[in-house]
């Protein structure tokens, strides 16, 4: 499987395909989510809440938090209808919930939510890393009695900004952005096409991963890069900063990025940004050489094939 839109559809169909049943299940779209509660107001917490209540006027949005502050600027910022402290209260009467917590956090907050909420509800994060969440947690809960409980369906919007907190937010960060969601094939069609159909109404493009190629492709897209901007600021001389300009501040802005969520994502996908990080190291070399050796017409390869492959991207 690649990087291409995949269709819901086709998505479940492969699920058929080997074998596995893919089980039926009644669920509304988003225009019938009446309740939706977000756990965690930093960025993109208080960027859905403001989101969603430009989108849908007269829903719900419940935000949760552990720090009372968090909650006070978004409701001051309207990305929320109501806040509380509590995240039994908070979930309780919500038809779908996103976990916006570090990704270290996000399971244990999952099975919390599913703890608390309706069976009926629908629970998604928006975590960086997919792989080891969705494996910790099943694709449908069970009730207490053994009867059908809510879901999980991992996403994760390709949307943000080295900023943080609920300040930073914005009600357009998700208009024309890539979200990845990762159902497993035991999914039921209605539980994705709805999860899907919340995201787009934020704005957002939609596409179906599986949890394992998505955390691949992210750690050459995202992670590794991080590593990088990360280690060129840190190899500059804080002497030499006020002689940097655009090229340095570009390069280097996602830097900027809150540390421990960082460290979070990167530990969570160790082997593949290992892994890239060595490909990285390949092409870097390559530079190294071409320079050592003054040959000229390798280097001009190697930055023409770099200004092709950021070319193709637009701007």
């Amino acid at each position: 499987m690649n990087f291409d839109d995949l269709s819901v559809r086709r998505f479940v169909t492969i699920g058929r395909r080997s074998g596995r049943t893919v089980p039926t299940r009644t669920s509304g779209l988003m225009a019938d989510e009446r309740t939706v509660a977000v756990v965690g107001m930093g960025l993109i917490g208080a960027s859905i809440g403001l989101a969603l209540r430009r989108a849908r006027p007269a829903c719900q949005v419940v935000g949760v938090s552990r720090r009372q502050s968090s909650l006070q600027t978004a409701l001051r910022r309207g990305a929320v209808t109501e806040v509380t402290l509590d995240l039994a209260a908070g979930v309780r009467h919500a038809s779908l919930i996103v976990v916006c917590t570090p990704v270290g956090l996000v399971a244990g907050q999952v099975r919390e939510v599913a703890g608390h909420c309706t069976r009926q509800a629908l629970i998604t994060d928006a975590g960086s890393t997919k792989q080891r969440i969705v494996t910790e947690l099943p694709g449908c809960f069970r009730g207490p009695d053994g009867g059908a409980g809510p879901v999980f369906i991992g996403s994760h919007p390709l949307a943000g900004s080295e900023k943080s907190g609920a300040e930073a937010a914005r009600e357009d960060l998700f208009d024309e952005r890539l979200v990845v969601i990762t159902p497993t094939p035991e999914h039921a069609e209605p539980d994705v096409r709805r999860l899907t159909d919340f995201w787009q109404t934020l704005g957002a493009r939609v596409r179906v991963m599986e949890p394992a190629e998505h955390d691949a492709v992210l750690a050459r897209t995202s992670h590794a890069p991080h590593v990088i901007a990360a280690a060129l600021a840190a190899a500059t001389d804080e002497r030499d900063l006020p002689l940097t300009a655009g090229g340095w501040r570009d390069t280097t802005r996602i830097a900027a990025g809150d540390p421990e969520m960082w460290l979070q994502i990167l530990c969570d996908n160790r082997d593949h940004v290992l892994k890239s990080l060595g490909e990285f190291g390949k092409k870097l070399s390559a530079f190294q050489q071409a320079l050592s050796n003054g040959d000229q017409a390798r280097l001009r390869e190697l930055l023409e094939t770099g200004k092709t492959r950021r070319d193709a991207l637009g701007s």
